[in-house]
């Protein structure tokens, strides 16, 4: 009974490193900008405050009050130029704009070659992805073959572990390309 459980193993841990896939995929895809207003693209964005590099987030309240209006307001008034430099720094599509109070970060319409381009973006990552995921099942079957050769388990459980692989695997294609089309048609509404 061992083996079956090591077997089981191999199917359980490649089913949570494309769940782990996913997670990423759906990072990556919140960080690209869709014509709106986004406060997750400010997130790699790290300022300088009293002597310590620490996340924007940490220092500033970030809103949306307009669809293509992001305002980052420090909880520091004494913050405001570190924050500003630091945006400067970091291309986040548009110059900021401070008041002395808050900055206002006004993206400007996306293009519809921009569009385009975005949308060719998301299917290059989409297709790495499922990628990815079939290099996931890849790296399972040769173990679930390894287990064959070695006598461990019977060419009966190999067939049925197979069987369960495949059907993972398609789920998790399945969701690539649901992620991918959402994206897609977040960037094309204008």
């Amino acid at each position: 009974m061992p083996v079956t459980e090591s077997v089981n193993a191999v199917v359980s841990k490649m089913e949570q490193n494309m769940k782990e896939r996913m997670a990423k995929l759906a990072k990556e895809f919140s960080i690209l900008r869709t014509g709106r207003a986004n406060p997750v693209i400010l997130e790699s964005i790290k300022v300088e405050y009293y002597g310590q590099q620490v996340p924007l987030k940490q220092v500033a309240a970030v809103s949306v009050p307009e669809a293509r209006v992001l305002e980052i307001r420090p909880w520091d008034p004494t913050a405001l130029p570190e924050i500003e430099k630091a945006l400067q720094k970091n291309d986040v599509g548009a110059p900021p704009q401070s008041d002395g109070k808050m900055i206002r970060i006004n993206l400007p319409m996306m293009t519809e070659e921009r569009r385009k381009d975005m949308v060719k973006v998301v299917k290059k990552i989409g297709e790495e992805y499922r990628v990815a995921v079939r290099n996931e099942r890849h790296d399972a079957l040769d173990k679930i073959k390894k287990a064959e050769k070695a006598k461990e388990i019977t060419q009966d459980d190999v067939k049925g572990l197979e069987g369960r692989i495949q059907k993972v695997t398609d789920l998790f294609v399945k969701q690539v390309d649901d992620q991918v089309a959402a994206k897609e048609k977040e960037i094309t509404t204008v």
